[in-house]
């Protein structure tokens, strides 16, 4: 990565890319998720791709070489989003940083959360979650890459 990824990089992109008044649809889902398919594709990434919106999966895709372990990590991070309204690389370098991580915390079920970079929510303009764009299959900060770019470009292309 071209940017050292801190809690503060990580808090200035939960800023930075959120939508206006929920202008989010199956289609915006369709989008990102295609965008991050496309890169990750060229890349030959061994990734799952999931969309999570409005209580429902809007997109789904796994790219050979990856397996059903990645829909379930996909899952876990896409929880920890929900549940802390943060990304899950913000999530794992703050309780790296605070000296716990998140599978020391009784109170956190690790079959259902982790503190893995790959999952960053979306967001309202206002800061409300609404869902979660989700990669699994790579290290922590390439899934999140991958998240990035597919929420920039379709951000970008509706200026």
């Amino acid at each position: 990565m071209s940017q050292l990824l801190t809690l503060d990089v990580l808090l200035e992109q939960e800023r930075e890319y959120r939508f206006n008044n929920l202008d989010f649809d199956f289609n915006s889902a369709w989008a990102i998720g295609n965008a991050i398919h496309q890169r990750a594709s060229e890349a030959n990434a061994p990734v799952a791709i999931e969309v999570f919106a409005f209580g429902q999966p809007l997109f789904l895709s796994a790219l050979p070489g990856s397996s059903a372990d990645n829909l379930e990590w996909m899952k876990r991070k896409r929880n920890t989003v929900l549940r802390l309204a943060h990304s899950s690389l913000f999530a794992g370098l703050n309780y790296e940083q605070s000296g716990t991580r998140m599978e020391h915390h009784t109170f956190i079920n690790q079959a259902e959360y982790c503190d893995h970079g790959g999952s960053f929510p979306l967001l309202t303009k206002s800061g409300a979650v609404f869902g979660a764009v989700s990669v699994s299959g790579l290290p922590s900060e390439d899934d999140h890459a991958l998240v990035i770019h597919g929420i920039s470009d379709y951000l970008n292309s509706k200026k």
